[in-house]
């Protein structure tokens, strides 16, 4: 059985948005964080080729601070399976879907999470997948059996993925970037040494909780993490690219201009995918 190492990592406070793009307001994502049960107060807006993409990179690429940007700027929802994660451990198991329990379960004894028990976590909220404001999948697939289970779930439900975007930066620069990282231990919320610094060495600017440097951050420890990653999500690289939806974007620079840089990437793609929908309906209506 292959498993799934499942990393949880607090999100920076806010970036700054450039007043030059669109934004859009936050969905409740109520649906995916609670499964079949929840039903999303706030849906985004829909649009005629809204946005289908997933994430990938090495841990420390920043997938999960360009979410969010891409949320802010693009409208779609933001899904990420690490949430889904944090927000089981809030919810009284009676409230909990058998997969949820069953990933506490493992995640309480300290075990690694099976590929089968993300899937199934995802593959009761494909609800959220025909959300017409689009989605952006963050943490998942992780592994090649997760994005063919996913491939068959959007082929068997009429979906189409726009692009899959991967972040990508040297390792040693991975490496520094994550060594450097240091977390709240009251509001986790997360800083770096020289890149994002706190106010006053050592202790948070919303709480002033005491920073600490996470055991998965260190220099040996993150080394680890990148073998890791090679060897189980790497390969989805070498998938998505065969398939043609592949976009590598250099993860170099601040926030936003790595999103400012992905936007033009996407945007070709969406046309292009919008106009191929448009033939095959106008095919469609000339067989009727």
């Amino acid at each position: 059985m292959q498993l799934t190492v499942i990393s949880i990592t607090a999100m920076p406070f806010p970036l700054a948005y450039t007043a030059s793009m669109t934004t859009f307001s936050k969905a409740d994502r109520i649906a995916w964080l609670q499964g079949p049960s929840g039903h999303c107060d706030v849906v985004p807006d829909g649009s005629s080729a809204p946005w289908m993409l997933v994430l990938l990179g090495a841990p420390g690429v920043g997938k999960g601070t360009q979410a969010a940007l891409l949320h802010e700027r693009l409208g779609s929802c933001h899904l990420s399976t690490g949430d889904v994660f944090r927000h089981a451990g809030t919810r009284p198991e009676c409230d909990q879907s058998p997969a949820m329990r069953e990933a506490m379960a493992y995640m309480l004894r300290g075990e690694l999470v099976p590929d089968s028990t993300v899937w199934e976590l995802v593959r009761e909220r494909k609800a959220c997948l025909h959300c017409r404001g689009g989605f952006i999948l963050d943490g998942f697939p992780r592994t090649l059996a997760q994005a063919e289970s996913l491939q068959t779930l959007m082929v068997r439900e009429g979906i189409a993925l726009t692009a899959v975007v991967s972040y990508e930066l040297p390792p040693a620069e991975i490496v520094a970037r994550l060594a450097g990282r240091r977390t709240c231990e009251k509001c986790k919320a997360v800083y770096h040494v020289t890149e994002r610094p706190p106010k006053s060495a050592g202790r948070c600017d919303h709480c002033d909780g005491k920073l600490f440097q996470r055991e998965d951050d260190r220099p040996e420890s993150v080394k680890v993490r990148l073998e890791t990653y090679d060897r189980s999500t790497a390969p989805l690289i070498s998938y998505y690219e065969k398939m043609g939806l592949l976009v590598r974007v250099a993860a170099i620079g601040t926030a936003d201009e790595i999103c400012a840089r992905t936007i033009p990437e996407l945007e070709p793609r969406r046309l292009k995918g919008f106009a191929e929908k448009l033939w095959v309906a106008a095919e469609n209506r000339r067989d009727t």
